[in-house]
């Protein structure tokens, strides 16, 4: 509900011409202080100490920050791969990049499991409506970062511009996104909360 929230009144700030740093309507968001790519860092911490609470923690503090990282890593060279497909215009190596950036996010539930699918079922449920939104707003080309559009794509039909700066972003990379930064933040701040304690439980 917080997520949709926010992103509902960053749409209204940014129709409304509200300034920055609230909001922007450059791509990508410009960094701006009312969006939901900053909430993971909320989310993952809230949602690994509400598991923790209820007997529900990794095996081992280091494994999970280790393979949170690791997905973190991961997912850096996804993006670098999409950027070069992109930037090239080779959709085929493109989509291979956000795939690879979406199965990072898979990485950090090896080790524990039930965070990994709370954060992945959070990030599907908080970029969903931001798919709806872009949707709406490339189609009535509305003055905001949702309906941004690629130069390279300016003349291409309305689906594939929308697959390439919408489907594909949203439903790979920020959910991938979503999941790595919620784990590094979640298994951290585990980590110190539960150090010296005994565990209760371990999570598989």
């Amino acid at each position: 509900m917080i997520t949709l929230v926010v992103t509902i009144l960053r749409l209204y700030g940014e129709l409304q011409g509200w300034p920055k740093p609230w909001v922007s309507t450059a791509a990508g968001g410009g960094g701006a202080v009312l969006g939901i790519s900053w909430l993971p860092i909320i989310f993952g911490p809230y949602f690994a100490l509400k598991l923790t609470g209820s007997g529900d923690a990794p095996a081992g503090n280091g494994k999970a920050i280790g393979l949170s990282f690791a997905g973190l890593a991961v997912l850096v060279l996804g993006g670098f791969v999409a950027f070069k497909g992109a930037s090239s215009g080779t959709t085929a190596l493109a989509i291979l990049g956000f795939l690879v950036m979406f199965l990072a996010g898979f990485i950090p539930r090896v080790a524990w499991r039930s965070l990994g699918t709370t954060l992945l079922v959070y990030g599907f449920a908080a970029r969903i409506p931001v798919l709806i939104v872009m949707f709406i707003a490339m189609r009535a080309g509305w003055a905001t970062h949702y309906s941004f559009v690629d130069p390279r794509l300016a003349q291409a039909p309305f689906w594939k511009q929308f697959v390439e700066e919408a489907l594909l972003p949203q439903m790979l990379l920020w959910v991938g996104f979503t999941v790595v930064v919620g784990s590094i933040f979640g298994t951290v701040v585990t980590a110190v909360a539960r150090r010296g304690r005994p565990v209760a439980q371990t999570a598989v």
